[in-house]
């Protein structure tokens, strides 16, 4: 009988350890943080969607990079630039959903699918869909991209 008390004790501890652990991560995040993550990707559709580069790097870390090519707040307001004028940005909007943010050692990481629509075709037309996945960091200023990369979906094969 003593035996197997102390194996039931154990195997109970064991098992309260493993959801103490699981507790303790799940809790990394606040609900205020999921809050101010959500606003920041708020904020990053409509300074792109609006051609503000210096608030839509603002949502970056100084050293913070997007689809691995533009890193710092120079390339990065740089990037809205050329999205407005050569890539047709002034008539696009950016439409996310299903995003899922986790804690990460670093602050969490997310994936939020992507719609981009063209506002200047009548009717307002999809140009792509895809999905964000990011790296996200707390700093002194709130929540900020560390890395951001697009993956756009590959369009539908043609049938003849």
């Amino acid at each position: 009988m003593d035996t197997l008390a102390r194996f039931f004790t154990r195997a109970l501890a064991v098992v309260a350890l493993a959801v103490a652990g699981s507790a303790a991560n799940a809790t990394d995040l606040t609900t205020q943080d999921y809050i101010d993550i959500e606003q920041l990707y708020a904020t990053y559709n409509h300074a792109i969607d609006s051609g503000d580069g210096d608030a839509w790097a603002a949502t970056f870390t100084p050293d913070g990079t997007f689809n691995t090519r533009f890193t710092g707040k120079e390339a990065l307001v740089g990037f809205v630039k050329t999205w407005r004028e050569k890539m047709n940005g002034a008539n696009r909007r950016h439409w996310n959903t299903n995003l899922r943010i986790t804690p990460s050692a670093e602050g969490a990481n997310a994936t939020v699918m992507l719609m981009l629509l063209d506002v200047g075709t009548k009717p307002p037309s999809i140009v792509s869909t895809g999905q964000y996945t990011d790296v996200l960091v707390k700093t002194p200023n709130g929540w900020r991209f560390k890395t951001r990369e697009v993956k756009i979906d590959a369009p539908a094969a043609v049938k003849s």
